[in-house]
C-alpha cells in the first residue's frame, strides 16, 4: 500500500509534464448539453435539451439560461456564437429549425424550417462570420447540406452539390456538434458513421466534395465518429467508438497527416467511447465522452485518463485558453492548465 501511494502522488509528474483539473462551474437546469461555443476567455454559450441556452460573460462564474418561446421542447445540439449578442442555434430531430439571436439571447427569429419527417440536422461550423454550413442525416441517400453567406439570415440547400450518395445505415453523429469541421478558405470536412464510416471533405464552401475511407469502428448503429478536430488543414484527430458500450476503447481514435486521406491509429488510445476531442496546441489535445475524459500531450499519439466523470462536448475558446466540458444535467466544467 505504501509503493501504491507513492506512485500514485508521482504518476501526474511522470505522466504529464503539467497538471490538469476538472474544476465544476454550473449544475444548471434540466438539460443534456451538446452544443458549445466558447468565444473568448470571458464568453461563451451552450445549448442543450429542453429548449435551453446557457451563456456566461463572466468565463463560467455565473450563467444565464434561457428557452426560445415556442420551441421548449427542441434539442438544441449545435451553437455557434460570434459575440454576447450574436448566436444561431440547431435542433436534432423533425420539424429541423435554425434560430438566431441578436440581442444577447433575449429573443429568438426563425431562420430555417424543414417539416420533411426525414430532417435530422447533426451539426453546424462557420468559416467566418458570414459563411456558415449545416450538415444533416442522408435523405434519399442524399446528405443534406444548407448553406449561409449572409451570417445565418438565410439558408440555401445545397445537398446537389455532393453527388456521392451514402450507403444504408450511414448517417451523422449529433453528438457534440463537432462531426463537421471548418478551417478558412472554404476547406471543410465531415465525418459519419454507423453502417460504414466516411470523411466528407470539401476545399470550396461546399461547392464541391471528395470522400475518403475513415477506418474507425464501424457497422453498427451505434459505432463510428462521434467528433473531429483539425489543428490545421493537414493534421487531425477523429473520436468515437460505440455510445452503447461506453467503456470499450477498440479502435475508436485515430489521427490523419494528410487532411483526412488516410488516417493511423495511436500508441496508446483513450479509455473508452468519446463524443467530443479538441486541440489545445499543436501537441496536447483532450478527449471526452460518457465515460471519461483523456489528455494526449505527444499530438494524440499516447493517451492518458485523467477523469471518468462524464460529459458530452468539450471546446476551447477561438481567441483564449479558456477550456469547457458539458454534459448532462447542465453541468459545465473547466479544464484548468
Amino acid at each position: 500500500m505504501k509503493h501504491l501511494l507513492c506512485w500514485l502522488f508521482l504518476w501526474p509528474v511522470i505522466g504529464f509534464t503539467q497538471t490538469y483539473n476538472l474544476v465544476p462551474l454550473s449544475k444548471g437546469p434540466n438539460t443534456s448539453i451538446r452544443g458549445m461555443s466558447v468565444v473568448s476567455n470571458e464568453l461563451a454559450w451552450v445549448s442543450g435539451s429542453n429548449g435551453y441556452i446557457g451563456k456566461t460573460t463572466d468565463g463560467g462564474k455565473t450563467w444565464k439560461w434561457v428557452q426560445p418561446a415556442g420551441y421548449e421542447k427542441l434539442d438544441f445540439r449545435d451553437i455557434e456564437a460570434f459575440d454576447a449578442q450574436k448566436a444561431i442555434i440547431v435542433n436534432a430531430g423533425s420539424p429541423a429549425y435554425v434560430l438566431l439571436t441578436t440581442n444577447g439571447g433575449e429573443t429568438w427569429t426563425e431562420h430555417y424550417k424543414n417539416l420533411d419527417s426525414a430532417i435530422f440536422l447533426d451539426g453546424m461550423d462557420f468559416w467566418d462570420t458570414k459563411n456558415g454550413i449545416i450538415f444533416g442525416d442522408p435523405i434519399l441517400h442524399k446528405m443534406q447540406v444548407l448553406r449561409t453567406k449572409d451570417g445565418g439570415m438565410t439558408w440555401i440547400d445545397i445537398s446537389a452539390n455532393l453527388k456521392l450518395d451514402m450507403t444504408v445505415g450511414e448517417a451523422g453523429f449529433a453528438a457534440s456538434g463537432t462531426t463537421i469541421r471548418t478551417l478558412p478558405g472554404g476547406k471543410t470536412w465531415i465525418a459519419t458513421g454507423g453502417a460504414v464510416a466516411n470523411v466528407y471533405f470539401s476545399p470550396d464552401y461546399g461547392e464541391s466534395w471528395k470522400r475518403f475511407n475513415c477506418p474507425i469502428i464501424q457497422g453498427e448503429s451505434s459505432t463510428g465518429t462521434f467528433s473531429m478536430a483539425f489543428n490545421d488543414k493537414k493534421k487531425g484527430i477523429v473520436v468515437g467508438g460505440n455510445y452503447l458500450k461506453d467503456k470499450d476503447n477498440s479502435n475508436n481514435v485515430l489521427l490523419t497527416s494528410d487532411g483526412g486521406k488516410s488516417w493511423t491509429k495511436p500508441v496508446k488510445p483513450v479509455a473508452g467511447y468519446r463524443s467530443g476531442v479538441t486541440y489545445i496546441n499543436a501537441n496536447v489535445l483532450v478527449a471526452t465522452g460518457s465515460s471519461g475524459t483523456d489528455i494526449s500531450e505527444d499530438g494524440g499519439r499516447t493517451w492518458n485518463n485523467i477523469s471518468t466523470e462524464g460529459f458530452n462536448v468539450i471546446q476551447r475558446a477561438k481567441k483564449g485558453k479558456l477550456v469547457l466540458l458539458a454534459g448532462s444535467r447542465g453541468a459545465i466544467y473547466q479544464l484548468i492548465f
